[in-house]
């Protein structure tokens, strides 16, 4: 199979095509044919050397891929080869050929192509496990999320409106504030030129949101938990800015009810994003199949391009998602 490896820890030029084994399933996976594999955040952190993959995960960069079984491993119920999937995987996507777990894989709306399958898998668990189930965001409830151009922050965007709260939305650009505007945000807040607490509180009439979904760390936390209103949730899921420790006034937790909480998705069991799967296949696969929610693709690369794709990535110029296609 033809794939794209690490050859050292570095820049996107560290990225190279290569050729490898095809890999075979093992009891309870699939053998997928990739047609296209979604660029994410942690397959820039990975290159660097500061994401090593788990035990037992390929090396080789890519937590997402779209195409088509072309074998099934033994124990493997509700599949064969010949199906249409998308698939969260710990590692491997960047290749031709990519095995996944039988129950990370979802099958392909009707209404999508294959490289917008592969933008599907990555932030929808990631969306769902921490908006929705973690931060049990509701109707009629009002949410915040950093970053919201990023893959990411158009995925939460669409499922809270789509499920009936309001959606606040940081970005860096008044171009990117029109784009989440676009796909449902109340207000897309600049935050190079805006003080995004002082904005959702006058939107909110002084409350504040219910959730706040943050991927900066440290420097943002002050300013986070001050826009969360009473019994408000702040979901951290990724430290992209400035290192530090952010200050802790355990009196405001106190007083406001608030809850703090976080996690990573690429360590967990199989068994756990099975359950995260399965919610996504009751909860979001129907609003996908109606056209409500949409994946959103900036831009594709060959799979050989895909040091550009990184490139891209790391300039933060792209709205949605950046995918590889084979």
């Amino acid at each position: 199979m033809r794939c794209i490896e690490i050859s050292t820890p570095g820049g996107p030029e560290v990225l190279k095509p290569a050729e490898r084994p095809d890999p075979w399933p093992a009891a309870g996976e699939v053998l997928i044919a990739v047609a296209a594999a979604g660029v994410n955040r942690p397959d820039v952190l990975q290159r660097r050397g500061g994401y090593p993959p788990p035990l037992g995960a390929s090396d080789i960069p890519g937590l997402e891929v779209a195409g088509t079984i072309a074998a099934v491993g033994d124990h493997v119920d509700g599949w064969r080869a010949g199906d249409r999937v998308c698939a969260l995987v710990a590692g491997g996507g960047y290749a031709t050929l990519c095995v996944a777990p039988a129950p990370q894989c979802l099958p392909i709306p009707a209404s999508l192509d294959f490289v917008a399958a592969a933008a599907v898998p990555e932030t929808s668990f990631t969306v769902w496990t921490n908006v929705f189930e973690r931060g049990r965001l509701a109707a009629n409830e009002a949410a915040l999320f950093h970053g919201g151009t990023s893959g990411i922050g158009t995925t939460a965007i669409q499922l809270a409106v789509a499920r009936g709260a309001r959606a606040f939305a940081t970005a860096g650009s008044d171009d990117k504030c029109r784009a989440c505007e676009a796909l449902g945000a109340e207000r897309g807040i600049n935050y190079r030129t805006e003080d995004f607490v002082g904005v959702v509180k006058e939107l909110t009439g002084g409350r504040g949101v219910d959730l706040v979904l943050d991927i900066i760390g440290a420097e943002y936390f002050e300013r986070n938990m001050a826009a969360l209103a009473v019994d408000g949730r702040l979901a951290q899921i990724g430290l992209m800015g400035r290192p530090g420790t952010p200050p802790l006034d355990l009196s405001a937790v106190l007083r406001r009810r608030l809850t703090i909480t976080g996690s990573t998705l690429r360590p967990r069991s199989v068994a756990e994003k099975g359950a995260i799967a399965a919610a996504l296949r009751r909860e979001v696969w129907p609003l996908l199949e109606s056209g409500r929610v949409r994946p959103i693709v900036d831009r594709t690369f060959p799979l050989a391009e895909a040091a550009a794709a990184h490139r891209l990535m790391e300039s933060s110029e792209h709205v949605g998602k950046i995918v590889l296609t084979t």
